[in-house]
């Protein structure tokens, strides 16, 4: 999450220059000739326990599997449930178990790049640098900031970072000799120069902050250490102070420079002091080059005044509130508005057990999977599955988990992370989990690959090893053979080949031993979308077009379709699509419009053809209607205006679009207001829009909003803005019901309530080459203009006045109104198709495509997965659908007269 705040704490050790720590990884080498007795433990394969009969029943939690990291390292996956608005919610949690009496396991701080701090990295990224088997983030830090822990980070007795002036912030730590501990602490440290005097140290390695309770500048009259363990030549930016600045190498000074700083980073091996104000006095006064000096710091604990010698921690990792105490809910430490307390979002801790052997690493899943959760519910999670002492470390879009799969050798993350799949924010600071243990003998093996594949995909298949410590060995010299269980995968010789969907068994066969894994062969069931790469294509002959489709999964991961497992439908024109390329053969007589539609095993997608293309819309180099920035709450400021371009577009005029949220409450937004309130129209049913936007990080939500019958429609343009520079977007319209009378009214940023912490309160981006796609599919024959009066129970029906008698009369079913769709086409332009043998209807008008099936609620809209109350119905072979669906979807206006019980359906 990375609040705006820093730690209140204490003071630190002796003096320490900065780091980087190499963790090899460990990978035994067994020949083939030792593999001979080891044979017939193949049959071990991972060791993954089904739920746990402890927790079921009448404990909200259930233990889904366990898995084993390494020796000493277990990961369980958990299941809780809570309450919320009377409803039982059920989260998905995660939990890294470490014994701390095992010498062959060990926890430690992770730091950027390169064990240096202003130096943001991914948590998997810093595991695979230093070597950790399983980690996650841990301290919070200023997103808006150079990318510092605000607490203490002690590794191997080294401190990087010391906890900052701020109230209520705890720590955990773990001593040299395995005991945990959590606690607040503050920093206690001093210079003593050649001629024995001394000046307090306020911190080692820390940015500028407003200390608490005073809110003062943290760096006005302070003396600070910075190490080499800083990475930034700014120590530090932004701090409203003019340093002195002194280079210390073997505790004699090298190098003093009066009112300003030492060019270049700490030199490895020395560190710096950074003076202002009286502290500056001091040096001046008392330091010279070639002089001696020596600093000297400790920890000391809040709660109970004792010190804590930083060289006798293996290390320490800083946190927000106390969650968990004595094995109970804990009262907050520190307020827990900043991070979002009271709203389930994405949560890390840490905590340990009542006799101090284990320490809990715990995360709380958000994702399409898991809701997240309020700290409160947090707690109830930790005392529930042992944690005796507990805390909270960064979350939200913060949190994430890798673990290296037994046999593996590399980390890879645990769940989706809040960011959407894959993605993974970039923190300041980790937890890692490292493993000591020494080359052992091999212990098992396990098929390795990947465990679900799209139809057409193929796969190659390894055994790998693991050894008594559960730590990978080379089992490559291993020769097996391999076949699948049934028909969904077939070998081909080198590797399996998704053939149909299912779950099918891979079994490896190596002498008398054997060992097997299922793979599941995804069908469409198993998507929420699928996308094309180019969404329209103008309807010429002779076009052609590079197509690729990506399947987003259930799971919140994407991947490309194989173009083999794609069945594609021309209709308006003769096409193909071979190696990729989709080409427009020849035009069909009258076709005012084509559709190339894709499935894969069913779930469809559409790329709308027309006679029209793109039409630039707006590229702000000729104005000629006003444009404002208003913002809300009232508090929020800024400014709109059309101004030069840079970077790319520094030839060109842009929609500059400044923004400073930083006052008022709750939600937050910054407009850029075209033509006052009125908006200006855009083309008619437009079906994407593509549009330059110059991004500023800030991680906050970029929109448009448009205008159509009066009600405000809006638009995702980005659901984070997590790039700089220029970066052109393109957005699919086909499901937002524009039609033919829209105006775009704004472009604007939001800054949510809920996470507002770790976005960006001021900014700046802007707007460029607005363009709509625009398919010509309205004319005559596909979007007539229509009156539509159906009664229900009636098989009469009035168009344009005059009565006509169809052979299925609308009827009302429980509360839900269900009418002929393939009359209400007739009349308003479009086609229905229906499919037999999968009771499938298409039904095609405008830039919609929509596949309803029967007795299903799900439904796919422009190749995205949508669920509706209830389902189509079919009455003397005729499809009736839900009238909701005509209004929503298809843009026809519908009007129900409750009295005579009739429906008017206009366009």
């Amino acid at each position: 999450m990375g609040e705006y705040l820093y730690i209140m704490t204490d003071r630190n050790q002796e003096k320490r220059v900065g780091f980087v720590v190499s963790r090899g990884k460990r990978l035994a080498i067994v020949t083939l000739a030792g593999l001979i007795w080891i044979q017939p433990v193949l049959s071990l394969g991972p060791l993954s326990a089904p739920t746990d009969s402890a927790y079921a029943a009448s404990s909200p939690v259930v233990k889904l599997g366990e898995e084993i990291i390494t020796s000493g390292a277990k990961l369980a996956h958990y299941q809780y449930a809570v309450t919320r608005s009377g409803s039982t919610v059920k989260v998905l949690a995660d939990v890294i178990q470490v014994d701390l009496t095992n010498p062959y396991v060990k926890l430690d701080v992770m730091t950027g790049k390169g064990g240096q701090v202003t130096t943001r990295q991914s948590v998997q990224g810093m595991a695979k640098e230093t070597g950790a088997v399983a980690g996650v983030n841990a301290d919070f830090f200023n997103v808006n900031g150079q990318g510092v822990p605000m607490g203490a980070s002690i590794s191997e007795g080294t401190m990087i970072t010391s906890p900052s002036e701020l109230q209520g912030m705890y720590a955990f730590a773990v001593s040299k000799s395995g005991t945990p501990t959590i606690d607040e602490y503050t920093f206690d440290g001093s210079i003593r120069a050649q001629d024995g005097t001394t000046f307090p140290l306020a911190g080692i390695n820390k940015e500028a902050y407003r200390t608490e309770p005073d809110k003062g500048y943290s760096h006005v009259n302070a003396l600070y250490i910075y190490t080499s363990a800083w990475k930034s030549t700014d120590r530090p930016k932004d701090s409203s102070t003019t340093p002195t600045e002194v280079l210390v190498q073997n505790n004699v000074v090298q190098q003093i420079s009066p009112g300003a700083a030492i060019p270049g980073e700490v030199p490895e091996g020395a560190y710096i002091l950074r003076a202002h104000g009286t502290a500056a006095a001091y040096i001046t006064s008392h330091l010279a080059v070639g002089q001696k000096v020596d600093a000297n710091y400790q920890l000391r604990s809040v709660t109970t005044g004792n010190t804590l010698d930083p060289n006798a921690q293996a290390m320490m990792v800083g946190g927000h509130t106390l969650l968990v105490s004595n094995g109970k809910a804990a009262a907050f430490t520190r307020s827990t508005s900043s991070i979002s307390g009271s709203s389930p979002v994405a949560r890390t801790a840490v905590g340990y057990s009542k006799d101090g052997h284990t320490a809990y690493i715990i995360t709380a899943q958000k994702n399409e999977n898991s809701s997240g959760m309020k700290l409160s519910e947090l707690q109830g999670f930790m005392t529930s599955i042992g944690v005796w002492k507990g805390l909270d470390l960064d979350g939200g879009g913060s949190t994430t988990m890798v673990n290296r799969p037994l046999a593996e050798t590399e980390v890879g993350l645990t769940f989706g992370t809040s960011n959407g799949g894959t993605t993974q924010r970039l923190v300041a600071s980790g937890l890692g989990v490292y493993s000591e243990a020494p080359q052992g003998t091999l212990k098992g093996l396990k098929v390795s690959g990947a465990s679900s594949l799209l139809i057409g995909q193929e796969a190659s298949y390894k055994l790998k090893g693991y050894d008594t410590y559960y730590n990978p060995v080379d089992a490559s010299g291993i020769q097996a053979s391999w076949k699948s269980s049934n028909g969904s995968l077939v070998w081909t010789g080198q590797s399996f080949k998704a053939a149909k969907p299912g779950i099918a068994e891979i079994t490896a066969v190596s002498g008398s031993a054997k060992t097997s894994m299922k793979v599941n062969v995804l069908g469409g069931a198993d998507l929420n979308g699928l996308t094309a790469s180019t969404q329209s294509l103008p309807l010429v002959a002779g076009t052609s077009a590079d197509i690729s489709v990506t399947a987003q999964l259930k799971n919140g991961s994407s991947v490309k379709v194989p173009a083999e497992a794609l069945k594609w439908e021309f209709i308006g024109f003769s096409g193909s699509v071979k190696e990729g390329t989709l080409t427009v053969q020849s035009i069909k007589p009258g076709a005012q419009g084509g559709y190339a539609i894709a499935r894969y095993d069913g779930f469809s997608t559409v790329i709308i053809l027309s006679q029209a293309g793109q039409q630039t819309w707006e590229n702000f180099e000729n104005v000629s209607y006003p444009i404002a920035f208003t913002g809300l709450p009232v508090e929020a400021k800024g400014k709109a205006q059309v101004v030069q371009g840079t970077g790319d577009h520094a030839s060109s005029k842009v929609l500059q679009l400044d923004y400073d949220l930083t006052g008022g409450t709750g939600n937050k937004y910054a407009y850029a207001q075209l033509n006052g309130t009125t908006g200006k129209s855009v083309p008619e049913n437009p079906t994407s829009m593509s549009i330059d936007v110059l991004g500023d990080s800030s991680l906050n939500w970029a929109r448009a909003e448009f205008e159509v019958g009066g009600k405000s429609v809006y638009v995702d343009l980005a659901r984070q803005v997590d790039w700089t520079g220029w970066k052109t977007l393109n957005i699919d319209l086909t499901t937002s019901g524009l039609g033919s009378s829209a105006k775009l009214k704004r472009v604007y940023v939001v800054n949510l309530a809920d996470g507002q912490d770790e976005r960006a309160l001021t900014g700046s981006v802007a707007f460029d080459n607005i363009q709509f796609s625009v398919p010509d599919l309205g004319g005559s024959a596909n979007m007539k203009s229509a009156t539509v009066v159906m009664t229900v129970g009636q098989k009469t029906i009035s168009a344009d006045g005059k009565k006509i008698t169809v052979d299925v009369a609308p009827i009302v079913k429980g509360d839900v109104t269900y009418v002929p769709i393939r009359y209400v086409l007739d009349y308003f332009g479009g086609q229905a198709n229906w499919e037999g043998a999968s009771q499938r209807i298409t039904v095609l008008r405008g830039g919609t495509m929509m596949d309803l099936t029967l007795g299903s609620k799900d439904i796919i809209i422009n190749g995205k997965r949508k669920q509706v109350a209830v389902s189509p119905i079919l009455i003397n072979n005729r499809t009736l659908v839900p009238l909701r669906l005509v209004s929503e979807q298809l843009g026809i206006a519908v009007k129900w007269e409750q009295k005579t019980k009739s429906i008017t359906l206009q366009s």
